[in-house]
Order: C-alpha cells, then sequence, then structure tokens
C-alpha cells in the first residue's frame, strides 16, 4: 500500500500539486481585482470548494469507481459505455465525445509542461531581475532535454518522482502553515459562504475569475487515467491524507502573505520563502514541474496507443522500454510533434501569465465529457435509477459547464491555441476512423465469402506445398485479397493455411483464457481470432507460437511465411464518400502509418506483401 501511494503521489498528483505556482497570483490578474481581505478570502473559498467538488467528490469518490478492468481516462471510460446495448445514434455520439475528450487531452498536454516549467523558473525573477532576459532560453532547454531523454524511457527515473513530490508536498505544507499561523482569519475561507459574497458584490468579475480558479484543478483528470497504474485505494489515500492538506494549506497561506503583503500578489508563491530559502525552492519547484511534464508525457504515449487499438488512428512506431513494465512505451512522432508545439508555446507567450489564458479550456472540455460518459456508465452499469443519476450528474454537469463557460471568456487571450490543436486532432482521429469504416466496408463488399471459397478449392484441387502461411485479415468470414492474390498468380497453396484475424475488445487488457478464438474449417484451413485489450500491444508471432500445438504443428519461424496485404488507396470525384479534404488527408494517413509487418512484430525476412488498389 506504502510503495503505492508513494509512487501515485510522483506520478499522478505532478500537475495539480504544481498548481500554487500560479493559480492564486492569476486568479487576481484575471479579474483585475485588488488584494482586500474580502476578494483574498472569496477567491480561496472558490478554490477550497472548486477543489472539493471536482477533485475529491467528482474524481476520487465518484468516477474512479467507473474502472474498465481496473484501467481509467477518458478512451477507457467511452470504451465502457460502448460494452452496454445502445443505439447506433448513442454510440455514435459517445463515439465522438471520447474523440473530442481525446483531441482537448492532447492541447492540455502541450501546455502543462510549457506553463509549469516557465512558472518554476520564473522564480528566478523574484531573486534578481539580472535573471528576467533568460527565463524562456531556461525553459526552453529544460523542455528540449527533458524531450530528449524520453527515448530511454521513464523507469529509472520514475522512481525518484514518488520522493522527490512528497518532499515537494511536506514543502508546500510548511511555508503555508508559517503564514497562517501569522494571519488565521484566512481560515474563514473554508465557508462557501464567503464564495457566495464574492459572486453577490461582483458578479461579472467572479465568473471571469473562474477562469484562473479552474488552474486549481488542472490535472483532476490524472487521478482517474491514471487508475490503472496504481490502483483506486492509494490513489485516494494519497489524494486525502497528504497531496489535498498540502495544497489547501499552501492556498491558504498565499492568502495569508497577501493579507499581510497585498504587494507580494505578483509573485506570491515565491514570496512566501526568505531570500536565503528562494534557490532551492526554484529549484525544487523546476524538478517538480519536470515530474508534472514528464507525466502528461507518459499519458499522452499510453492515450495514443489506445486510439491506435481502437482504430481511432493509424499505426504508429511504439517502442517498449521496459521488458517487464507493459505501460513504458515511447512513441517518436508524439514525442518530437508535442515538443515543437511546446517550443513555440513557451516563446510564443514568453510568460506563465500570458499561458494562463490558454490553459483551462482543454482540462474542463474533458472534466465535462468525462461527467457525460460517467452518466451513462452508472445507468447502464451500476443500475442508477434516472432521477438518482440526474440528481447527482446534474450538479456536476452544472459546476463543468459553469467552468466550460468562464474559459471560453479567455479564447480571444490565448484560449484559442488549445481549441486550435483539439480541433486539428479531432479532425484528423474522426477523419481516420470514419475513413476505416468506409474502407472496411467496401473491402467487404468486394470479398469473396469463405464457405464458398473453401468448396471451390477442393474442386480445382491446387498444388499445395509443404510449410504453414499464415494469412493476416481484418475480416474473419471472407477470404483475404493476399490469399486470392496469392493463389491466382503463384498457382499454389500451402498444406496449411491459416486465416488470423487480430480484434481490440473494449477492455484494457484480454485474460489469457479468452486470448484465442480457434476453429478448424476442414481441408487445412484453420481460422484464429487473437483479442487483445486497448491498453495492449500485439504480438502475432507470441500469438502463433502459443496456438501452434493445438493447431498440430511445432512451432518454427523458419517454416512460416506470413501473407499480408496492402492497399493504395486512389483518389476519385466520389463527393458521397469523402469531402476532398478529408480524401486527401486519409490517403496520407494510409501512406504514412506504419506497416503492419513492424506494428505486429513481424520478422520482416517471414513477410510476402500483396497489394490490392483500391478507388476512394
Amino acid at each position: 500500500m506504502l510503495p503505492l501511494a508513494i509512487g501515485a503521489i510522483g506520478v499522478v498528483y505532478g500537475d495539480i500539486g504544481t498548481s500554487p505556482l500560479y493559480t492564486l497570483r492569476q486568479c487576481f490578474d484575471t479579474g483585475g481585482l485588488p488584494t482586500t481581505p474580502a476578494n483574498i478570502l472569496g477567491i480561496l473559498s472558490l478554490i477550497f470548494w472548486s477543489v472539493t467538488a471536482i477533485v475529491s467528490i467528482k474524481y476520487a469518490t465518484i468516477i474512479m469507481r467507473a474502472d474498465n478492468q481496473g484501467q481509467g481516462g477518458i478512451l477507457a471510460l467511452m470504451a465502457l459505455a460502448l460494452q452496454r446495448p445502445l443505439s447506433k445514434r448513442q454510440k455514435t455520439m459517445l463515439l465522438l465525445l471520447g474523440i473530442v475528450g481525446a483531441a482537448l487531452f492532447y492541447g492540455d498536454g502541450m501546455i502543462t509542461p510549457a506553463i509549469s516549467v516557465l512558472s518554476a523558473v520564473e522564480g528566478l525573477q523574484v531573486a534578481t531581475p539580472f535573471f528576467e532576459p533568460f527565463v524562456v532560453p531556461i525553459t526552453a532547454l529544460i523542455v528540449i532535454v527533458l524531450f530528449a531523454v524520453q527515448r530511454h524511457g521513464t523507469g529509472s527515473v520514475g522512481a525518484l518522482f514518488g520522493p522527490v513530490m512528497c518532499v515537494w508536498f511536506v514543502v508546500l505544507t510548511i511555508i503555508g502553515l508559517v503564514h497562517i499561523v501569522r494571519a488565521p482569519a484566512v481560515l474563514l475561507a473554508i465557508s462557501p459562504h464567503y464564495a457566495a459574497a464574492f459572486f453577490l458584490a461582483m458578479p461579472k468579475t467572479a465568473f471571469i475569475t473562474l477562469g484562473a480558479v479552474v488552474l486549481a484543478v488542472t490535472g483532476a483528470e490524472a487521478l482517474y487515467a491514471d487508475m490503472g497504474h496504481f490502483g483506486r485505494r492509494p490513489i485516494r489515500v494519497s489524494w486525502f491524507s497528504l497531496v489535498l492538506p498540502a495544497l489547501m494549506l499552501n492556498y491558504f497561506g498565499q492568502g495569508a502573505l497577501l493579507m499581510n503583503d497585498p504587494t507580494a500578489v505578483h509573485n506570491p508563491f515565491f514570496l512566501m520563502v526568505p531570500g536565503w530559502a528562494l534557490y532551492p525552492l526554484v529549484a525544487l519547484s523546476t524538478l517538480a514541474t519536470i515530474i508534472a511534464s514528464q507525466a502528461v508525457i507518459s499519458g499522452a504515449f499510453s492515450l495514443t496507443r489506445q486510439a491506435v487499438q481502437l482504430g481511432l488512428c493509424p499505426r504508429l512506431e511504439i517502442r517498449h522500454t521496459s521488458e517487464s513494465e507493459m505501460g513504458q512505451i515511447y512513441i517518436p512522432q508524439v514525442n518530437w510533434t508535442l515538443l515543437v508545439c511546446i517550443l513555440v508555446l513557451i516563446f510564443g507567450f514568453k510568460s506563465s501569465g500570458n499561458l494562463a489564458n490558454a490553459y483551462g479550456i482543454a482540462v474542463t472540455g474533458t472534466m465535462l465529457i468525462d461527467t457525460i460518459c460517467a452518466f451513462v456508465v452508472v445507468r447502464s452499469h451500476w443500475s442508477w435509477s434516472l432521477p438518482k443519476a440526474a440528481a447527482v450528474f446534474g450538479a456536476l454537469l452544472l459546476v463543468d459547464l459553469m467552468f466550460v463557460s468562464a474559459n471560453l471568456l479567455k479564447v480571444v487571450e490565448g484560449g484559442w491555441f488549445p481549441l486550435l490543436i483539439g480541433l486539428a486532432v479531432f479532425y484528423m482521429l474522426n477523419t481516420w476512423q470514419r475513413g476505416r469504416t468506409m474502407l472496411v466496408t467496401q473491402l467487404r463488399d468486394m470479398a469473396v465469402p469463405l464457405e464458398s471459397f473453401l468448396a471451390r478449392v477442393t474442386d480445382a484441387h491446387p498444388l499445395r506445398v509443404p510449410g504453414t502461411a499464415v494469412f493476416l485479415t481484418g475480416d474473419s468470414q471472407n477470404v483475404p485479397f493476399c490469399l486470392l492474390h496469392n493463389l491466382k498468380h503463384n498457382k499454389v497453396l500451402h498444406q496449411r493455411v491459416i486465416l488470423m484475424s487480430v480484434t481490440t475488445e473494449a477492455v484494457p487488457e484480454v485474460h489469457a483464457a479468452d486470448r484465442f478464438t480457434l476453429q478448424d474449417l476442414g481441408k487445412g484451413f484453420h481460422r484464429v481470432i487473437v483479442h487483445y485489450g486497448f491498453a495492449e500491444s500485439p504480438n502475432v508471432p507470441r500469438a502463433l507460437a502459443a496456438v501452434a500445438e493445438r493447431l498440430g504443428f511445432t512451432f518454427n519461424m523458419m517454416e512460416i511465411s506470413f501473407f499480408l496485404g496492402r492497399e493504395k488507396l486512389v483518389a476519385t470525384k466520389r463527393p458521397h464518400f469523402f469531402s476532398s479534404w478529408s480524401e486527401r488527408l486519409f490517403i496520407w494517413m494510409q501512406r504514412n502509418a506504419v506497416s503492419a509487418t513492424e506494428f505486429f512484430r513481424i520478422p520482416s525476412n517471414r513477410v510476402v506483401e500483396l497489394g490490392a488498389q483500391v478507388e476512394v
């Protein structure tokens, strides 16, 4: 329990744990508020009850119960909701929501490293103005180094995450308590009536301020997304026993500082410590923000693999950086794309204050989608009555909508960036998903039924040659095109023909007992369907070795030939199939996808690829 809880502190809470660096300062900057006691107490009360409602109640208490075989995250939640019988329209809506949520996550993943590391390095400016011109270059250098080491894996570095973040939260607690003792009246903000009074006194300003208050809950979705790594209980224990108290005490400590010194509002976090402690605090903050960034980067890799497995994204190169931990992966295309976008953010916005205007929209959008999908799950899986589900999730939905609305006000000031990124990712994922569906339908219409083919093969008596041929196909009911081409051009069949399909189920992992579906079709033909979860990486040779004895042969890679089909897409003027832009994008994505040989880990010297031209 203890090691898991410490590990969760290091990985799960990096994002939300570094939010005290900029949240309270941004709340006053966004609304242009004077640092009066009433405003300080009102904002602290908003922060306290926002964290309570969204993190403690919504995620830690309710949504974390909606696990998909122990796994969490927006795509896992979507897959869980899709497991129950739904109408075609409902399934389409849930699928689109999942794609939108995944798209918004990438926007969040770009902003988190930029704003976190920038806010930590900006602490140097508090020590001396000398460092002001170097803040952006130092931040960019740290980010470049962080992304450059991703290819080596996070296993060795990850062992340090938990202890370092524990030190971070202890420091947050200590420096917060020091100032609370000097102004204990700040604890009155725990009462919700201060938040209500703040809204009643300045409704418009308070609503705008919500766009900055949401910075206190960024990273809340990580509690749910990383549940598969640590389990529900360790994440909850670490939240309620250490992380939540540390965050609240630090926020209230910053408020106490502002009570005594209103001029400290330009950077209350670093001004909480004396001069001798400033540089150590900057170093610790930088390390904590690097850890927070690492968690987001690893999350982007995991989400991308899930998207590939669920058919929402073309096949990408996925490198496993650990022989023992399945979840430790590295995806070069995602890594370098994130780096370029983050550097654009750092040099474009130049300060964490400017970046804060771009932060929040992606986070609140993802939270809103989580609420909607969770409502479907509690109705279908937990058998909640409609009044009960509507009451609970209606209240949560109202909170989410308030934050989404407040953050939409920041679109012009920088909020356009995550929306632009999210829109681009959504367009690509949706184009791929729709394109693959249409392409599979078209190929199925052109296919030859397997039963009639087997009957004709018996009558034709083709030459059977020794060995085993494995034909990979996405349609287990029809004859693979590569098999037809091989028979047409080479006029031979192997003595043993295996028609293998690899399917992805709506669960994270498939139990070993359910991994294979085998069927002897007669005449030397066998149908093998290999089932994987969306959090697993397929390995065709390993799967074939596992079923070889049950199929009646000794597995020897040098005696097996793998036949794969490769479709060459040709654009045509068929607007009912695709718009011209979507058509070109889909063809480009298809051509640049990682080959099935590499993705399924098949030795290239055992593969025969046979192409077919398909008009789209």
